[in-house]
């Protein structure tokens, strides 16, 4: 059993032992102020509150029950969230994989065999020996390599961080697709209202074509003016066909994030009168961006394994120590296997040193440094596309908001035009190009209209996602666990 001791003994010491390689430090926040160069100003009907924090369940804010349930669906059963989740459980089994090369390995073994000694040209054989004779054997192997320089430890911690790293993917990958259905959803309701419109217009200018037609009997106008308005109800029909394709096409996208086949459409369907453009969007400060966004999180969890990854080269280069040792009997009969006599047991070190290899090993920690140098180079950009991000998504939100006032206020006036007009041509005071222009601009500002009410409903959401999603309130149940 002096094996076992002696190894034994040998784990904590080389556990206790350093690690060579740097030690990780976290990347400091940036030190800005604010997302733009410009103070941030409200965008007209909404407020950025810097003292809220973004709840899991954003999408919440929009107050639709249809779209809250189908985020909740596709977030339970969309395929690709389902293989990161996968992929991290891989992460995290490669982790305890390695962990082991902490612990001595043992195996141990049992023989029995039937053998036939060699008779012939032996002196005086005894005629009761016999040839024949059978052999009994057990033993147990131990093999340990202590971690002297803590190649071990930076192999688990690089491991460790590359788990971390497929677990802020994975939340990515949620932010990312509730916010791919709030815009979908968006998009729909925008055809929707788009599609409604446009054929409010076309069953106005139906009738205005059986009055032309009317009229052109009482020899009132001429062919022409029949003609014209027969020209704008068809180019106003044109113009249906494309938005039933996108709103077909709209309802498949959604059925795709929601986990389902093509067949199988998504019940929900979507309304700009039942989307609530949030009054209140939490605003997080500039500080707390690089631990909210987990493209951030991740870039530096991949430069936390990049460091880990120097220190497992450096070891490579260092001395290399292995303990042996091996127990077991060997015995011609079972019933003797374990008495002391038929025990042996053997205790072995080695240390080996490469002494020449080419290069091989410096070259492979300076390709690790220079690693960890793209992977620091690759956290800066990240962190400075998430500041670009969001602060885009602000400048949206301000234009956003003076685009919808001025398309409504358009709208609102095309639309008092074409009453105005509209009389006029039944009483025979305006002709019928007057009111073909009336029409138009209405239809024109409405869609205007739609498109601006629509845009400020997506750039909240966009927003929302690019300030990290409220993964972090996120209920435990739907977190992922080892």
């Amino acid at each position: 059993m002096r094996v076992f001791h002696a190894i034994a003994l040998a784990a904590p010491l080389a556990l206790a032992a350093c690690a060579v390689g740097p030690d990780f430090q976290q990347p400091p926040a940036p030190e800005a102020a604010r997302y733009t160069h410009e103070s941030t100003a409200d965008p007209a009907g909404q407020h950025f509150n810097r003292s809220i924090d973004i709840p899991a369940q954003w999408w919440d804010a929009f107050h639709s029950r249809p779209l809250s349930a189908l985020v909740e669906r596709a977030l339970a059963q969309n395929p690709n969230l389902q293989a990161l989740e996968a992929a991290l459980q891989v992460a995290y089994a490669n982790t305890d994989a390695q962990r082991g090369a902490f612990f001595p390995q043992i195996t141990a073994g049992a023989g029995a065999s039937a053998n036939r000694a060699a008779t012939a040209g032996l002196s005086a054989p005894t005629s009761n020996s016999s040839p024949y004779y059978r052999l009994f054997t057990a033993q147990a192997q131990v093999s340990y390599t202590p971690d002297l320089w803590g190649g071990t430890r930076r192999a688990v911690e690089s491991l460790e961080a590359q788990a971390e790293a497929q677990k802020y993917q994975l939340m990515a990958a949620r932010i990312a697709l509730a916010g791919n259905i709030v815009n979908a959803a968006v998009l729909e309701a925008q055809l929707r209202a788009q599609i409604a419109d446009t054929q409010a217009i076309i069953r106005l200018s139906q009738n205005l074509l059986a009055l032309s037609q009317n009229r052109l009997a009482l020899k009132d106008i001429a062919r022409v003016d029949v003609l014209t308005q027969q020209t704008a109800l068809l180019q106003a029909m044109q113009t249906l066909p494309p938005l039933e394709k996108q709103l077909a096409q709209q309802r498949d996208l959604l059925t795709a994030l929601a986990g389902q086949y093509s067949q199988q459409e998504v019940s929900e369907k979507f309304d700009l009168s039942h989307l609530t453009l949030p009054r209140v969007v939490p605003l997080s400060l500039p500080a707390h961006l690089v631990r909210q966004r987990p493209d951030v999180l991740a870039a530096e969890a991949n430069m936390h394994a990049a460091s880990a990854a120097i220190g497992v080269a450096v070891a490579n280069r260092l001395p290399n120590i292995s303990l042996t040792g091996m127990i077991g009997t060997s015995t011609t009969s079972f019933a003797h296997l374990f008495n002391p006599g038929s025990i042996a047991w053997t205790l072995g070190a080695n240390v080996a040193q490469t002494v020449f290899d080419g290069g091989t090993l410096l070259s492979k920690q300076r390709a690790a440094e220079a690693f960890y140098q793209q992977s620091e180079a690759q956290y800066r950009a990240t962190v400075i596309a998430a500041f670009q991000n969001v602060a885009d998504c602000l400048r949206a939100l301000q234009t956003d908001a003076r685009a919808y006032s001025a398309a409504a206020a358009a709208e609102s006036s095309a639309r008092q035009a074409f009453g105005i007009v509209q009389k006029q041509v039944k009483l025979g005071a305006a002709s019928n190009l007057a009111i073909i222009n009336a029409q138009q601009a209405v239809l024109q500002a409405s869609l205007a209209r739609i498109q601006a009410q629509a845009a400020r409903l997506a750039d909240t959401s966009a927003l929302i996602v690019a300030l990290g999603g409220g993964w972090w309130n996120e209920d435990a149940q739907l977190r992922p666990v080892r």
